[in-house]
């Protein structure tokens, strides 16, 4: 059955200019936007949180299935419990499974198994995908294209939390098997990222990286 149509949201009035000037604004304004590892662990309200996911689910989908799935952890026990699981799958990593190339990648940023900031952050937002759902009837329904639709949903939920104030930081663990189980989760969700956020520590510390040249990731024909 088709969905019933309706008008189009009307776009705020606006000439070239203005229209130019929001644009390059708000490229800035997410050029401003860091990934950092430095928290401090004053509080964040519950209703930002909820307001940056309501943003993140406006993102478009495949067939609209909306296949991402948020959690959203403030629960200090259960931050520990996802530092002591990372952490423990980033020292397997460190010590015996990361690719020596893979690891020099990484010493630039001065990564290593130690994950603070997930129990240090006031919110971690555990970011899962639908490999397949059910109808009505109990029976498994495909998912089309649902990494890339959680990948888009996850960009907008990071520019919400930046927009409102807020640091983030996307970290994937480097084994992510034990998320379901630690959060509750049916096995037809696959565990995407989690998006860690709060404020930034005092005297918080990014590294000056480098950027490409706008001409080397976009082409106009």
């Amino acid at each position: 059955m088709r969905y019933p149509d309706m008008p189009l949201p009307e776009l705020p009035p606006m000439d070239d200019t203005e229209r130019l000037a929001r644009a390059r604004a708000f490229a800035e304004e997410m050029a401003r936007r860091r990934s950092v590892r430095e928290f401090a662990p004053t509080p964040v309200p519950r209703a930002v949180i909820e307001e940056a996911l309501r943003a993140a689910a406006s993102a478009p989908s495949g067939a609209n299935q909306q296949p991402w799935r948020f959690v959203a952890v403030q629960d200090p026990a259960v931050r520990r419990a996802l530092r002591e699981a990372s952490e423990e799958a980033e020292r397997e990593f460190y010590q015996h499974r990361a690719p020596e190339e893979w690891l020099m990648a990484l010493a630039p940023f001065g990564t290593h198994a130690a994950k603070p900031f997930l129990e240090t952050a006031p919110w971690v937002i555990a970011v899962f995908y639908e490999r397949y759902g059910f109808d009505r009837r109990g029976e498994r329904v495909r998912r089309y294209f649902p990494l890339e639709s959680t990948a888009i949903a996850t960009g907008l939920l990071l520019a919400a939390l930046h927009r409102a104030g807020l640091a983030t930081l996307m970290y994937v663990p480097a084994s992510t098997e034990f998320l379901n189980d630690l959060l509750g989760r049916s096995r037809n969700e696959m565990p995407f990222a989690l998006v860690v956020t709060g404020h930034p520590a005092p005297l918080c510390r990014v590294p000056s990286l480098p950027r490409l040249a706008f001409d080397e990731y976009a082409v106009f024909l």
